[in-house]
């Protein structure tokens, strides 16, 4: 409470500064900051996780295990392009329809020749029907790739 003092020497004032509504924004602020660690922090451990986020340090003429070699589906407009490891293999369009038939031989046989593999990546341009993504993730899991990644590439396919 604020009190006026006189004295022989003049006025004196004694104020009590109300800090209520700064502890409030402090504890909003904290909570925001607690929240916005975490969700960074989740990141970049799905980031790290990522084979192709490793590198590799040490140089070796071995090649990788069959179950970590780069496993890439792009939807394109002009068919689907396949990418396993170095090797490119090319789905077409057929009648001006995705190839879905002949897609999905495609990623039965990648299966049938790396067993362990799990995990596929699936980019897409932003030019490109939502529709058409949903197809590509529904094959690769039939084909059983139940770890599938979502990227998009801008333009750059």
């Amino acid at each position: 409470m604020a009190q006026i003092e006189e004295s022989g020497r003049g006025r004196s004032s004694t104020v009590d500064v109300n800090i209520v509504p700064f502890i409030d924004l402090m504890s909003v602020l904290v909570i925001f900051l607690l929240i916005t660690a975490v969700w960074s922090q989740v990141s970049i451990i799905q980031l790290g996780s990522s084979i192709y986020g490793k590198k590799n340090s040490e140089a070796s003429a071995e090649p990788p295990p069959r179950a970590e070699v780069p496993f890439r589906l792009d939807v394109r407009p002009d068919g689907h392009k396949i990418v396993i490891g170095r090797q490119e293999i090319l789905v077409a369009k057929l009648n001006g329809e995705y190839n879905l038939a002949r897609l999905l031989n495609e990623l039965k046989t990648i299966k049938s020749l790396y067993p362990d593999k799990e995990d596929a990546v699936i980019t897409m341009n932003d030019e490109i029907e939502y529709v058409n993504l949903i197809s590509a993730m529904d094959l690769t899991l039939q084909a059983g790739f139940p770890q599938v990644s979502i990227s998009t590439a801008g333009g750059a396919l």
